[in-house]
């Protein structure tokens, strides 16, 4: 058993960012100012994508994105409850109706087809979920929501660097990524919001900071206009300059990350075929490139004889971090009483929500770490329970 506990995920955080940090902590200007935008104009260039807002959370900037779209009560938009929650909490936060597409059972990720299932003359939004750092099949998502003159936002949080049919996620359309601490660069929190709608770009940044007419920083002012006006209600949802730095610095080396992701993912899957009760995730039969944001398994719980939540617990024990992504939304206690979802209405989604694990994948990880999580596996596969 290894001597010191093995988290499923780490920062790869350098005394380099961490001086970059104190430079800005030094500089007299901490909160939005010329490294946001530079941030900006860097993940710009990097993806290609029109033009970016940095904001403070991937959260943030779905919330004006609904606002920025007018969605309100009798409203609905379409999504995964194979996500995390937060997307899912807004749509019901602005009065409307989250309606779930299925997903596919090997690629946790919607479909064109299980997308259009869903679609009413109600259907406002469509919001598919890159997942783990695979895309969803975009090509038929975006001819579908443009035949149903439906608006589409890729939720894109899993997929930095994550590459569509020769193309990066977050050139083309509407994308929002996240920077959370576990993601493939961090910003310690934060999001970022990518069109190549010009109007809707300016309509997000003033609603990211209270409305204003003009940004949080104005480069000719070097701060904000003493002419500022309010042009509607907004919010506060600007990155700071403390978080863009560093997501400056990380960017640079997310080729070299996600590189090392790579290797240890296809480690795991070249080990894992030795253990029948683990199933790994499937890559899409269309042209991509994986990003490996995480690296989920899904148990075989008949075989193993033991629950997801056993297993879990056992590896603990073995110093070996898990994490679980996700328990399907349309599970949770809030949306079971309040909206009448219910087991049996997703049937792909509920079985894996039922028996997926997140396995320790990070850049700063070894080979000899990937053998460690597989040796405790089969250990605990072994022993059926941890005794």
């Amino acid at each position: 058993m290894r001597d010191t506990f093995l988290p499923f995920s780490r920062p790869a955080i350098t005394e380099q960012d961490i001086a970059a940090v104190g430079e800005v902590l030094r500089s007299g200007w901490i909160t939005t100012g010329e490294k946001a935008v530079e941030f900006e104009q860097k993940f710009c260039e990097y993806f290609g994508c029109a033009g970016s807002v940095a904001l403070s959370s991937a959260t943030g900037a779905m919330h004006i994105l609904l606002q920025a779209l007018g969605i309100s009560p009798g409203d609905e938009v379409v999504t995964a409850s194979m996500t995390w929650v937060s997307t899912v909490n807004l749509i019901v936060l602005a009065g409307a109706t989250p309606v779930f597409a299925d997903i596919d059972k090997d690629t946790l990720m919607v479909t064109e087809e299980s997308i259009k299932a869903c679609i009413s003359s109600r259907t406002r939004l469509i919001v598919p979920v890159h997942f783990a750092g695979a895309p969803a099949d975009m090509d038929p998502i975006r001819k579908l929501a443009l035949d149903k003159n439906i608006f589409l936002a890729e939720d894109a949080a899993h997929a930095l660097g994550t590459e569509y049919k020769g193309e990066p996620v977050g050139k083309s359309g509407t994308s929002i990524f996240s920077f959370h601490p576990i993601k493939n660069i961090t910003t310690g929190e934060g999001g970022m919001f990518c069109s190549d709608d010009q109007q809707l770009l300016e309509r997000i940044r003033r609603l990211k900071f209270h409305g204003l007419g003009v940004d949080a920083y104005d480069r000719q002012m070097q701060g904000r206009s003493p002419q500022a006006q309010v042009i509607e209600p907004g919010y506060k949802y600007n990155m700071t300059d403390i978080s863009a730095v560093l997501g400056i610095r990380q960017l640079h080396r997310l080729e070299a990350f996600n590189n090392k992701r790579t290797e240890l993912a296809l480690r795991y899957r070249e080990r894992l075929s030795e253990v029948d009760e683990i199933l790994p995730l499937v890559d899409p039969s269309y042209p991509m490139k994986h990003a490996w944001h995480l690296f989920v398994v899904r148990l075989d719980t008949d075989r193993a004889g033991i629950s997801r939540e056993e297993f879990m617990q056992a590896l603990k024990e073995k110093n070996i971090g898990t994490g679980i992504h996700f328990v399907a939304v349309h599970l949770h206690k809030y949306y079971l009483e309040s909206f009448g979802t219910h087991r049996g209405m997703l049937p792909a989604t509920e079985w894996n929500s039922d028996r997926i694990c997140s396995l320790p994948l990070f850049p700063d990880m070894t080979a000899d770490d990937v053998d460690d999580v597989i040796d405790a596996i089969k250990k605990v596969l072994k022993n059926g329970t941890s005794t």
